[in-house]
């Protein structure tokens, strides 16, 4: 299975979109600051997720997200009371 998630930072309230085959190894990553580009902002707290058979719808998924389109702002209308207020996107 491939679990697309977003994480939002306490930090400063920014999202960040990935996929993963094991979404708890992977946000223990990013809060112990070994993901590169989220280092800066921890800590993070999980906000969405959804999960795939395929690798591949996943990462279709990933990409119409980070895109900041028309599906990113379906997504945060939808999941508005799960995050934070003071989000950015």
């Amino acid at each position: 299975m491939h679990v697309l998630y977003v994480i939002q930072s306490k930090k400063d309230f920014t999202f960040y979109i990935g996929i993963t085959p094991n979404m708890q190894n992977r946000l223990d990553m990013h809060n112990r600051g070994k993901v590169f580009s989220t280092r800066r902002k921890i800590p993070w707290e999980l906000v969405y997720c959804e999960v795939y058979k395929s690798k591949t719808d996943a990462v279709d998924r990933e990409q119409k997200l980070k895109n900041h389109g028309t599906a990113w702002y379906k997504l945060k209308e939808r999941i508005k009371n799960s995050i934070s207020s003071r989000e950015q996107s």
